[in-house]
C-alpha cells in the first residue's frame, strides 16, 4: 500500500485499498472524525478540512436554506454523509447535500443505504485544490442529478446526463439561481459578515421572486 501525503491540501492517498477496507475504517474512524473519504475502485483519498473550506461550506449551507425557504421548498439536509455504492465500489463524503426533488421519498428515514434508496438531488463539492480522484466519476457513479463545485476561484453548475456531467449555467432544484449570481455571492463571504451577506442575498431573492 502506497501512501502519499500533501500538506498543502492536507490530503492522504491510499492505494490498492479493498472495499473490505474502506468499510472497515468508516466503521472503525465513526461519523465524529474530522477527516472527509473519498473512495474510487480501489483509490482511498482522506482529506482534512480546513478554515476555509468549512467556511466556505457553511455559507453555501445558509444559501441553500434561504433559497429553500423563501420559495417554499421542503429540503433534507444530508451533510457529509457517506455515499456508497458496493457495485461500484465508489464512495465519497461531500461537504454538503441535500434532498429536494425526493426530499418526500426519504422523509422519516434514519438511515440511507443508495442500495434502496434514492441518491440525494444536490452535492455540494469544495476543492481549495485539486483533489487526487475523480470526484466527478465517484458523484455520477452514485447518480447525483447536480453537482456544484468550487475551487476558491471557480464556482461551476453540473448536471448529470446520460451518465456524464455537463456545466449548466442555472441549478436544476432551484431554476432562478444562476451560476453567476451565486459566484458574486460566494466571493462577497469573504469579506463581508454573515449576518450581512445572509440579508443581501435574502434580499436578492425576494426581489427576483418579485
Amino acid at each position: 500500500m502506497l501512501v502519499q501525503s500533501i500538506p498543502a491540501e492536507q490530503r492522504t492517498v491510499l492505494n490498492n485499498v479493498s472495499w473490505e477496507t474502506f468499510e472497515a475504517l468508516l466503521k472503525d474512524t465513526g461519523e465524529n472524525r474530522g477527516s472527509r473519504f473519498a473512495y474510487d475502485g480501489g483509490t482511498l483519498e482522506i482529506m482534512t478540512p480546513l478554515f476555509q473550506h468549512e467556511n466556505l461550506k457553511s455559507n453555501f449551507g445558509n444559501f441553500i436554506v434561504v433559497l429553500a425557504e423563501e420559495l417554499d421548498i421542503e429540503i433534507r439536509s444530508a451533510g457529509s454523509t457517506t455515499l456508497k455504492r458496493k457495485l461500484a465500489k465508489k464512495g465519497i463524503e461531500p461537504d454538503a447535500c441535500y434532498y429536494i426533488q425526493n426530499e418526500v421519498a426519504i422523509c422519516g428515514k434514519e438511515t440511507l443505504d443508495l442500495e434502496t434508496d434514492p441518491p440525494p438531488d444536490l452535492a455540494i463539492e469544495i476543492d481549495i485544490t485539486s483533489s487526487s480522484v475523480n470526484k466527478f466519476n465517484i458523484y455520477a457513479a452514485l447518480a447525483i442529478n447536480e453537482l456544484w463545485r468550487y475551487d476558491e476561484q471557480n464556482l461551476k453548475f453540473y448536471q448529470l446526463r446520460e451518465g456524464q456531467y455537463v456545466e449548466c449555467d442555472s441549478s436544476i432544484a432551484f431554476p432562478l439561481v444562476s451560476v453567476s449570481e451565486m459566484s458574486r455571492f460566494i466571493q462577497q463571504s469573504k469579506s463581508m459578515g454573515e449576518i450581512a451577506l445572509l440579508k443581501s442575498f435574502r434580499a436578492w431573492v425576494k426581489e427576483k421572486l418579485e
